[in-house]
Formats: C-alpha cells, structure tokens, sequence
C-alpha cells in the first residue's frame, strides 16, 4: 500500500473522523510544509464482526463509509482549501496493520492519541500505542492540552 514515490518524501496521517485526528491532520501539515514533504491522509474503516450476514445495499458499505469519514475530516481540516501535495486513501481493514504498511518509506506517521473507540480516560489509545510500537517510520501522537489545543 505504500504508495510513496522513491525519492519523494511524505508524511503519514491516519484520521477516523475524531477531533484529535483533525487535530492530527493539521499539524502534519504544518510540519510537511516545513519539511518540504507530501501529505498522504490515510483512514480506515474496521468492519464489524457480526453474527447475522449483512444486509446488502447498493447505497451502504464499509468503503463509502470511509470515504465520507475522509471527506469530513479534509473539510473540517481545511476547508476547501486543500493542499496540493495531500493525498487521500481510504481502505476496510484493520488499522494498525494498514497504517504500518503505509508508515513504509515515510518521514513520519501522525495520528492523535485517542480515537473514536476505547476508554476516554486513558492516555493512549489501543490503535497509537501500537504505530508506535511497530511503526515503520518515525511516530508522532498529537495530545490537546490543557487548553483544548493540540500540543
């Protein structure tokens, strides 16, 4: 999935539609200007296990389901504003194992310190604590301080 070219740089983002991977977002952007790197948003849609098949629907799938999370992150990021060099991917799997994948060849991977799922109170979420165990590249995890901004 690394879809990078040789010899171009970029930064990794993984986002999944919760305000620290907005968050996120931004300040890999403002890092990639400063490192001259490309930006690669990446989200990814887990399919839920279930014990009744699904239910077809030429409207809903897990893929358009990704898609929409991505297209509202980049609006809520950005407006519509994008930067040139962004590039989006949007993929049904399991994350950290497609986010590890695309951390190959980076720069960097961001993502925020705690998604959508899991326990609030704890520091780090299940998904960051393990790109930045197995991460194929460098990791930042984006906190909000105390003033609600990210740190």
């Amino acid at each position: 999935m690394n879809t990078g070219d040789k010899g171009s740089k970029r930064i990794v983002v993984g986002v999944d539609g919760s305000r620290l991977s907005v968050e996120a977002l931004r300040k890999a952007h403002r890092l990639a200007k400063v490192l001259g790197c490309s930006l690669q948003v990446v989200t990814v849609w887990e399919q839920a296990i279930s014990l009744t098949p699904p239910v077809p629907s030429a409207v809903w799938s897990p893929h358009v389901e990704a898609e929409h999370t991505l297209d509202e992150v980049l609006e809520e990021a950005f407006g519509s504003d994008l930067p040139a060099d962004l590039t989006r991917i949007a993929l049904v799997g399991q994350p950290v194992e497609l986010l590890i994948e695309a951390s190959r060849g980076a720069e960097m991977l961001v993502v925020g310190n705690r998604g959508l799922g899991g326990f609030a109170g704890l520091l780090l979420g299940s998904v960051s604590s393990l790109l930045a165990a197995h991460a194929r590249c460098p990791v930042l995890i984006v906190h909000l301080g105390e003033t609600g901004e990210s740190a």
